[in-house]
């Protein structure tokens, strides 16, 4: 089926839902396959009745998540928030510009006994503290351990209990086509289950950062934002984080954060409360043909600097604006993503070798890398 249909990204957040809009292709409509009966084999990848014995194993660990934070005036957020408290029905409305008290509600997992659990950033991105709510009804306080905007995963800690159900997130990723199951607070309605399968691997819906997502097509509601997706063992193969709609409703088409990435990101955030990056201070940009044939040279890849920051990294290294870099530390480049993935990992303060095209010549060098600035929140503009 060709065409397309113009769509959004909606972050599945109730109190924070993120559009970016772009054009996608219009999926196609295909007939349930016969695999669909297909019995669980040694990779996890299960069928329809492995479902409500792996639902009633990994609800328990699967938590409600709600942070406060104040806003300045009413109606006038970014975001679409709880009712706030109006008191008794004669107490006078405030005023505009009073600040009232919002309500984010998402959903998280616990991965420890002791309470450390993980949701998504953008779920307690406006405060310190946050409100979990267990599969039993039971509600306790959570400190907010640390955030990572560029992955949107956040690390979370309810303390006092030693004894919290938790699952476990995957060493190795699902392939396209298992089953999983995903699993969150949808609209705040509390436990709520879904189920379908893995569309796709390394999705790149142009967020910003280098991050690939698992795209799935278990229905992913607002509210679902933090919650886990499992596999047919009841391990956690990726957080839900957003949703591809032109309608802003579930349609089937939503994305969620890889466990390996979710575990180093939490590594981090357990043991300093951030994740620390490496850094060039340069954008760069993907070599299309096009861009290939203007430099006369073909079957060119890799990264094209299109900027470089003052007094950056990069700048001080003698990197420049149309420098085609081709490899990293001896490794070819194959795009953009992948020189920003080597550079995120590269620790701060280290040197990286780049190889690089100028005006026809191979040459290389040698830049420093500093530690990536802290991301600015997502603009207003692209949230509804």
């Amino acid at each position: 089926m060709s065409g397309t249909i113009a769509a959004i990204v909606v972050i599945a957040s109730i109190a924070h839902a993120q559009t970016i809009n772009t054009r996608w292709q219009t999926p196609f409509a295909g007939e349930p396959s016969t695999l669909m009966h297909r019995v669980a084999d040694n990779r996890g990848g299960g069928g329809p009745g492995d479902f409500a014995d792996l639902a009633e194993r990994v609800q328990p660990a699967v938590i409600g998540v709600s942070s406060k934070a104040a806003a300045t005036s009413r109606g006038l957020s970014d975001r679409l928030f709880g009712t706030p408290d109006q008191g008794p029905p004669n107490k006078q409305i405030p005023a505009p510009n009073v600040r009232d008290q919002l309500v984010s509600f998402g959903s998280g997992f616990f991965i420890s006994p002791d309470g450390y659990a993980v949701t998504n950033s953008h779920v307690v991105e406006d405060g310190d503290t946050a409100e979990i709510r267990t599969n039993d009804n039971k509600t306790y306080p959570a400190k907010v351990i640390g955030k990572d905007s560029l992955t949107d995963v956040a690390l979370i800690k309810v303390d006092g209990r030693s004894d919290f159900s938790h699952v476990t997130l995957v060493d190795q990723l699902p392939r396209v086509g298992d089953w999983v199951l995903a699993a969150g607070s949808p609209f705040g309605l509390g436990g709520t289950v879904t189920a379908g399968i893995v569309s796709a691997r390394e999705r790149d819906i142009e967020t910003g950062s280098a991050m690939d997502f698992i795209q799935i097509d278990a229905p992913i509601n607002q509210g679902n934002s933090g919650g886990p997706t499992f596999n047919a063992r009841g391990d956690v193969v990726a957080v839900n984080s957003m949703i591809l709609s032109s309608s802003e409703g579930s349609v089937g088409v939503a994305f969620a954060i890889p466990a390996d990435t979710v575990k180093a990101v939490v590594s981090q955030l357990k043991d300093k409360g951030a994740v620390t990056r490496g850094w060039i201070g340069a954008k760069v940009q993907p070599v299309t043909p096009d861009i290939a044939d203007s430099l006369g040279v073909n079957h060119l890849h890799g990264a094209i600097v299109a900027s470089v920051q003052d007094d950056g990294p990069a700048a001080k290294a003698g990197l420049r604006r149309g420098d085609v870099i081709t490899a990293a530390e001896g490794q070819p480049i194959k795009n953009a993503k992948e020189l920003t993935k080597k550079i995120h990992a590269t620790a701060p303060g280290s040197s990286i070798r780049l190889g690089m095209l100028r005006e026809g010549r191979e040459n290389s060098l040698n830049v420093a890398l500093g530690q990536m600035p802290d991301q600015p929140k997502v603009p207003p503009a692209i949230r509804r």
